[in-house]
């Protein structure tokens, strides 16, 4: 099972974004979805019924769109990194995102592919496409954290903080920059890395950059049982005001969610008077009680 998932906060455009994404990348699927009750919405703002989150599958990577509200928006900070074989699939993932979006760099030939771009779709969401063996870099899809601002060059104590949390986990590439520009050398120009089995990629980039981490894109971490979740709370937790429903904040600014293994059942499933009733419990926690919420599903 995977057990980080990326996150994806969107303001009522959940569905209609997964199911365009999976339109697009090549071995795709819709997931489950989840709907608000009653409770909390005077907190979340959302109308009962509505989607609250929206799972999908890109190439094999399980991913989830969450209905949150206009309060966070995407930064280019962290974006997909989406690797395919064919050019014509490329070309066609790339003209679909790009379509009510913005190219940062365009569809082009560069040293690291015959066949690249970087764009923010029409929501704001940024995706790097690729032309090359999805193989060597272990995931079709994989999130790319870009360490700018006061985080440029951390891009390696990040990577390895994390690696030392997560079981089943290693660096295992890095390419460093020379110095010749505005990043030190040394500092890491690209790299890979994997969490709990799942890939990842990083980079620094010292240049001039108007934006950061966020809270539109993190990552949740699914935790069987309350040690995992208090351990990763403690190790994880940097910015205590962040703290809030099982959300956090690192020391880079990397949000994550430290989610009990199956918190959407609980909180979006089909008994409406128990997931209201958790959910209720669920919005008093900035840690999550699994013993509470369990309490809460009973009652």
């Amino acid at each position: 099972m995977q057990r980080i998932v990326p996150n994806l906060w969107y303001d009522g455009a959940a569905e209609e974004a997964a199911r365009r994404y999976v339109e697009l990348i090549p071995g795709s699927r819709l997931g489950a979805v989840t709907r608000y009750g009653k409770a909390g919405r005077e907190i979340h703002g959302q109308a009962e019924g509505s989607v609250m989150t929206q799972d999908f599958e890109l190439a094999g990577t399980r991913v989830t769109a969450l209905n949150g509200g206009p309060l966070f928006r995407f930064t280019p900070a962290i974006s997909f990194f989406v690797t395919l074989d064919r050019r014509e699939d490329v070309d066609r993932a790339w003209a679909g995102l790009a379509e009510g979006g913005e190219a940062l760099m365009p569809l082009d030939a560069y040293p690291w592919s015959p066949r690249y771009g970087w764009v923010a779709d029409r929501w704001g969401m940024t995706w790097q496409i690729a032309q090359g063996d999805p193989a060597a870099s272990g995931r079709a899809v994989a999130p790319l954290l870009m360490f700018t601002g006061a985080q440029a060059g951390r891009a390696e104590s990040a990577i390895e903080e994390y690696v030392s949390l997560f079981a089943g986990s290693a660096i295992t590439g890095v390419a460093r920059y020379d110095g010749s520009g505005p990043d030190a050398a040394g500092t890491v120009m690209h790299a890979q890395f994997t969490l709990g089995g799942e890939t990842f990629m990083a980079f620094d980039s010292a240049g001039q950059h108007d934006f950061g981490f966020g809270e539109a894109v993190s990552l949740a971490v699914l935790c069987d049982d309350q040690a995992e979740i208090d351990r990763l709370w403690a190790a994880l937790s940097a910015v205590p005001e962040a703290e809030a429903c099982g959300w956090i904040k690192d020391r880079y600014g990397v949000s994550w969610q430290i989610t009990p293994t199956g918190a959407d059942e609980m909180l979006g499933g089909p008994d409406r008077a128990r997931a209201d009733r958790a959910m209720a419990a669920y919005l008093t926690m900035k840690k999550p009680d699994i013993a509470a919420l369990e309490a809460a599903c009973a009652d």
